[in-house]
């Protein structure tokens, strides 16, 4: 297995402890929370079961049953309810022999049915007898990570801090991504690992459909732009997976894909309507999906936090995929050098580099020293003057702020006068707009360095696309 080493001691150590323990697996669909525990306990359960996607209450029972013979090797009968559901599993499990009995239930948010009575008669299974023992380990995960924040992680009822280990799948690094890549034979380098990255994110799945007689440029291709491309319905059905209610969590980030820099909390409520107010949940649970990400501002000033868009497959799907003409079969490689193309990939970049934190930071010799990530922008009352953003700042605990400056290029990046001259700008006015007084440090993250040249000066700290490959 690639990756995941963090995940897998959470269950090893679940396993061999000596209570009873109850661990949530959540992320986004298609990020490989099923892979990590069928790989992790090699399909040794003492029980396992997956729901059945819009299945109605009677057909979930009915499979349930089906799983709980199929282990207790014996006809169960006909189960009228869920409270006899888990009474049968309770059965099950006393009868059994080994020293840790793992439970895995999969896909758990789709045996949520209405009316079902589901989450009561779960509740009452682990707190009135799977805790009160000490061979048990039940794991739940499934696709649907609004319903399993909101009712198993953030429950309100009896679920409330029951759960001793929450695991969140995060997508894959830039270096799993090459390891991956290397284990599929695909002919990639950094550079165009580091493309495709951008256009797929970390997702395992997605990664897997490369084909290793393609370019990098012609599996994008064939995933978005042939004529049956693989991931055609891919946004409709992650979003569709993921939230019960979509329709308001595909306003919100379609709202973000028109805003570079993103909006803050006020801006997004008055630009959706907040009618319910539920748009503030919606927000934390897109960010718990890891599809937007808050960049608290300077001092951490929380209404001038700013929510930005960062999910790449997202950010790829507003750009080319969601307008694309019928017959655009070859449309990447044939465009593959137009300036729509390479905007992109500097934008893109970014995005990059906000999912590579800890890399910039062990880059910069600053992992062992405290810092928080912020953004920051100031707008102008004049028209004749542009407004100042910086996206990314290291604010450390050694009085140091890094102001990174982004930037995807071919070859070494030569800054010009206008744009050293512009940085100057965005540095004096972020620091009158701050008032602080640590050291500011301007630095460059590009692909490949910079080109010392009479403007690159201003240039103070380098970190390079080899960098963010660190583990």
């Amino acid at each position: 297995m690639i990756g995941r080493t963090n995940e897998i001691k959470e269950l090893t150590d679940a396993y061999a402890s000596d209570q009873s323990e109850f661990v949530a697996i959540y992320g986004r669909r298609r990020i490989g929370k099923t892979f990590l525990v069928n790989e992790t306990f090699g399909g040794q359960y003492a029980f396992q079961h997956s729901g059945a996607e819009k299945a109605k209450t009677d057909e979930q029972l009915d499979y349930f049953r089906q799983s709980l013979s199929l282990y207790g090797d014996f006809k169960c009968p006909r189960l009228p309810n869920w409270r006899e559901a888990f009474f049968e599993l309770e059965k099950l499990l006393m009868r059994s022999s080994v020293t840790k009995k793992v439970v895995f239930i999969d896909e758990v948010p789709w045996l949520d049915t209405p009316r079902s009575d589901f989450l009561s008669a779960f509740e009452h299974f682990w707190n009135g007898w799977a805790s009160l023992r000490k061979d048990i380990l039940l794991v739940v995960c499934g696709s649907a990570t609004s319903w399993i924040i909101k009712e198993i992680l953030y429950s309100r009822g009896g679920l409330h801090n029951r759960v001793t280990r929450p695991i969140h799948i995060a997508p894959f690094t830039l270096k799993e991504c090459e390891e991956y890549a290397k284990w599929k034979n695909l002919a990639f380098d950094r550079m165009q690992i580091a493309e495709c990255y951008m256009a797929l994110g970390g997702v395992a799945y997605y990664w897997s459909l490369m084909q290793p007689n393609l370019s990098a440029a012609q599996n994008i291709d064939r995933l978005f732009f042939a004529k049956d491309p693989k991931l055609q319905d891919e946004f409709q059905r992650l979003f569709a997976s993921l939230f019960r209610n979509d329709k308001k969590y595909i306003e919100i980030v379609t709202l973000l894909a028109s805003r570079r820099h993103g909006m803050t909390l006020s801006e997004i409520k008055s630009r959706i309507g907040d009618q319910s107010g539920r748009v503030g949940r919606y927000i934390k649970e897109l960010e718990a999906c890891g599809f937007i990400r808050l960049n608290p501002a300077v001092a951490s000033i929380k209404k001038d936090a700013i929510y930005q868009l960062i999910d790449n497959f997202t950010l790829f799907h507003f750009k080319f995929l969601k307008d694309k003409p019928r017959d655009s079969d070859g449309f990447w490689v044939q465009n593959y050098d137009t300036p729509s193309v390479i905007v992109w990939r500097g934008l893109s970049f970014e995005r990059l580099c906000f999912w590579h934190i800890p890399q910039i930071k062990k880059a910069l010799g600053i992992s062992g020293i405290g810092a928080k990530i912020y953004s920051w922008r100031a707008k102008t009352d004049s028209q004749d003057v542009e407004d100042a953003q910086i996206d990314m700042l290291i604010d450390r605990n050694d009085r140091t702020i890094n102001i990174c400056e982004m930037k995807f290029a071919p070859q070494e990046y030569a800054f010009t006068k206008e744009e050293s001259d512009k940085l100057k700008r965005r540095i004096e006015l972020f620091r009158q707009a701050s008032k602080t007084r640590k050291g500011l440090m301007p630095t460059l993250v590009s692909t490949n360095g910079l080109k010392r040249n009479i403007n690159s000066g201003i240039i103070r700290a380098e970190v390079t696309l080899e960098d963010l490959f660190a583990i």
